[in-house]
Formats: C-alpha cells, structure tokens, sequence
C-alpha cells in the first residue's frame, strides 16, 4: 500500500489539530477540536469549509469535449451552457449500475471539468478522455445560511454572487480561481478551486471571517440529513439511478449513452428496489448494511445511517422492495437487535425548519435532496 496524498492544506489542518483519516487514498481531516456534531451544527446556523481537494477533476476541452461528455454521461450538457454546472452519471454499459456520479463545470471559456469521486478519476478519465488536473488545484467548499456572506467579507463580492449551479472565475488578491455555485450539504454556499500555492491563504482568509473549519465527519452527517447519496452506499456496483430515485438525472430524449438500453431495460419493467427513509426512534444510530423488515419479512437493506443532530434521533437510507409505502412501521437489525423505525419522505432535514437553509442542488434544482455532489467514501 503506497502513502497517503496529501491535501495542499495537509500542514493546515494539522496545525488547526485536526483528526486526520484515510479517505479514498487521501490524509483528510475528519473533524476539527470543536466536533463532529458542533461542526454540522455550524453548518446549519452559520458558515464552515470543508477541504475536499481529494475530489478528482477532469479537464476536457477542444472540439469534440461536448460530444464526448454527451454520449458518456446520462444527462444532456444542451439544458445548459458555458457558465453552468450539471450533476450526472456514468453507467455501467452492462447492468447500467452507477459507475461513478460527477459534477460538471463548464468554464465562460468552453472548457469542461469533470469531477470524480475520490477514487474513481481514473475510471471517469478512460471513459471521457481528458486530462487529471487534480494536483493543480485545491477544492474549498463553503457552505451554510452564512456562507455567502462570509466568503464576501474573505475574499470579495465576486466568487460570493455566484448563482447557484452557476460557474465563474475570480481574482483575490492577486489569486486566480475558479468558483461554481454547488455543494453536498443541504445547504446553500459555493466551492472554491484555487491554486495548490495559494490554497493556505485563502482558507485562511476565509477563517478570519468567521468561516469554521469542518470535516469529512459533518460532511456526511449533512448529506445524510438531506439525503443526498454518496457512491459506495447510496450509489455503486449493482445500483442503478432508477433505483436511487435518480431518474431525473437521465435525459432519454438526447440519444445514444454509455449504459442506455440496459438502464431502458430496467424502466420497462421496474425497478426491483427503492431507495426510501427511514426515521428511528431515540439517539441509537442505525448503520448501513443491516437488514431492513416489517414483521417478520424482509424488505431490504440499509445504505447510510446516523444520528441527525438537528432532528435528535437515527436516520437511513434503504435499498427497500418498491411496494414499501411512506409511514410503514419497521424493523432495523443493528448488532443483533432491533431498532424500530418508520419509513418518511425525505430529505430528512429540508427547507422550513428551524435553523436550516434553503438546500443545495449537486451532484438541478433548488430544493434540498437534488444532490449536489454524491461522493464515494473509498
């Protein structure tokens, strides 16, 4: 096993006594001093940034990038245009399983980035061509009620009234970066790529601003809560978007793409499963993998489970048979014992509660639960 990579902020989080794990082959921070729950909290009611430079890009670009990302990807890069960004799939030719979920930035110049998973910039690269720019830059994702405002008062009104799905570029004293309006939060805010060199300061900037550090710890309890799926549990080898309840990330009206017919094949004759929530009773977490039952019969299996800081009781996602219905009484087998629950409408936390923004589209629309960026923990 070769060593860790390392952030351009690796001395940073160090220094901030950051809690550093292995991450898709990367040394990242998982929570900072102040906690993995104070942290997702601060999202919520304030403003944080994550380091998530472990994200892959992908620069495409030249005549043909256009073509190469339309019959690769699911959705259609024509709902948009130079200045957007658009959340798509990459299928398995075969099964038509999620290979990999991306975000696309389409730079004002007509260049294309193409953001992996962690670890899976290679596989995305063999499908689309393109070059790995991921040691070039360094990925700030500012997130929460309040992150916009801060990042005006860091480092200018410029990267901070960037629309949401929208991608510009900016310049803060004297650095050159790129900003897009997207995030995996649930939470309204904008991520940031920087050059490796000027990454320290700018992260800097943004924490004397009032902006707290947060780690991949939160990261995934935010998503969880607004049900965001992250590749590897949500999404992966045997998963299609049909049955994470992505159809709407595949555009069937524009021809020919990777993963077509087995995925038509599918939506003729329905899903076998259903991606759903589930609520649980009291602060016992659920975890994913466990079998999901009402009475005595099996309906399926958990992707994700946490304790929701904002809500202050466990919740899931599950793989569950379709027929499952909204408020169907369950059982979770945790460890050998059963934690009840109830199957909701997600996303757990959305738009309306207390100390909760507006949502984040990733990984197109406005409302929390449209991902905004679906990530793979490996």
């Amino acid at each position: 096993m070769g060593a860790l990579l390392r952030s351009p902020l690796h001395d940073t989080h160090v220094s901030a006594g950051a809690k550093l794990v292995d991450f898709g082959g990367w040394e990242m921070p998982l929570s900072y001093p102040a906690g993995t729950v104070s942290e997702h909290l601060a999202c919520r009611n304030a403003a944080v940034v994550f380091d998530v430079s472990h994200l892959g890009s992908v620069r495409v670009e030249g005549p043909d990038a256009f073509d190469r990302l339309q019959t690769a990807l699911t959705n259609d890069l024509s709902r948009i245009a130079a200045g957007r960004a658009q959340y798509s799939h990459l299928l398995d030719e075969q099964d038509a399983s999620v290979l990999d979920d991306v975000i696309v930035w389409w730079h004002p110049d007509g260049s294309l980035d193409v953001m992996p998973n962690a670890s899976n910039t290679d596989r995305v690269r063999s499908a689309i061509g393109g070059r790995d720019t991921t040691s070039e830059r360094a990925i700030l994702a500012v997130q929460g009620p309040e992150a916009r405002a801060k990042v005006s008062a860091a480092i200018g009104e410029r990267p901070a009234s960037v629309p949401r799905f929208g991608v510009a570029a900016f310049e803060w004293d004297g650095v050159g970066g790129t900003v897009a309006g997207t995030g995996y939060t649930g939470e309204d805010g904008v991520e940031l790529a920087v050059p490796v060199d000027d990454a320290p300061r700018v992260w800097e900037a943004l924490i004397s601003a009032g902006v707290a550090p947060a780690g991949l710890g939160a990261r995934d309890t935010l998503r969880l809560e607004a049900a965001l799926p992250l590749h590897g549990h949500e999404l992966g080898p045997g998963i299609t978007p049909l049955q994470a309840g992505l159809g709407w990330v595949v555009a069937w009206d524009k021809g020919e793409f990777r993963g077509r017919s087995a995925l038509a094949a599918e939506k003729e004759r329905g899903p076998s499963r259903r991606l759903r929530g589930i609520a649980t009773e009291g602060r016992r977490p659920p975890r994913d993998g466990c079998r999901v039952s009402t009475g005595d019969t099996p309906i399926g299996q958990t992707t994700s489970g946490n304790f929701s800081p904002v809500l202050g009781h466990g919740i899931a996602l599950a793989l569950l048979d379709p027929s499952a219905k909204i408020g169907t009484e369950v059982a979770i087998e945790v460890r050998g014992q059963s934690l009840p629950g109830r199957i909701v409408k997600t996303p757990f936390v959305g738009k309306g509660q207390p100390g909760v923004g507006v949502g984040s589209p990733r990984r197109g629309g406005a409302r929390v639960g449209v991902p905004v960026r679906a990530e793979s923990e490996n």
